[in-house]
């Protein structure tokens, strides 16, 4: 699963770097939890929950229903 997180990761990636920052996967659980790490202007801006929230945990359950949460490690 870990494989098919970093492909929805990788499409993302784009829109986060030209704000300056980047998404970083640091593990998938058995039970669907996501750990990512923000990072570059993500990881210091005000608005990087909702980004992960609305952003990157929006578009991977989306594509990958087997994802339950994602949380910023």
């Amino acid at each position: 699963m870990k494989e098919k997180v970093e492909e929805v990761l990788n499409d993302i990636r784009p829109s986060l770097q030209a704000h300056g920052g980047n998404v970083k996967l640091i593990d998938v659980t058995a039970d669907g939890v996501v750990k990512v790490q923000l990072t570059g202007a993500c990881g210091s801006c005000p608005m990087s929950q909702m980004t992960l929230k609305m952003g990157v945990e929006k578009e991977l359950k989306k594509r990958l229903p087997e994802v339950k949460e994602v949380v910023a490690v």
